[in-house]
């Protein structure tokens, strides 16, 4: 398994903690957090962010209200059982919030479709290769 890492942005006017959540869903969603797999600590991932660490700590224990993750004592945070095995219509819903928020930007700086679907090739294509 790859290593767990998060991206977050101040500018997007998404909490970070929300941010949190949504990339640690998909990533369940997606397979690349297993069941039984460890998350990052909260001062981790609060160190690698440069963010609060009760930012963080909101975001898994929403997480954990959520059924996704369970707290295991003296060992963190991991990805439940029952998280796994997420089908590609939970994985699509996943990726439409973001996408409108895409499409919505997109058609506010006047771009066309093929411009932003050429730029989404490019990440994705950019992102198989690390």
């Amino acid at each position: 398994m790859p290593a767990i890492s998060f991206q977050v942005s101040t500018a997007s006017g998404i909490p970070i903690y929300r941010q949190l959540i949504d990339q640690i869903r998909a990533q369940i969603a997606g397979g690349r957090l297993a069941s039984g797999q460890f998350l990052p600590s909260v001062r981790q991932v609060a160190e690698e962010l440069e963010v609060n660490p009760m930012t963080v700590s909101k975001a898994y224990s929403l997480l954990e209200r959520d059924g996704l993750v369970e707290l295991v004592r003296g060992q963190g945070m991991m990805v439940k059982a029952s998280s796994n095995g997420l089908g590609q219509k939970t994985r699509k819903q996943v990726l439409l919030p973001l996408l409108k928020q895409v499409a919505h930007t997109a058609q506010q700086l006047n771009l066309s479709p093929q411009d932003v679907l050429n730029q989404l090739k490019t990440l994705l294509e950019e992102n198989t290769r690390d």
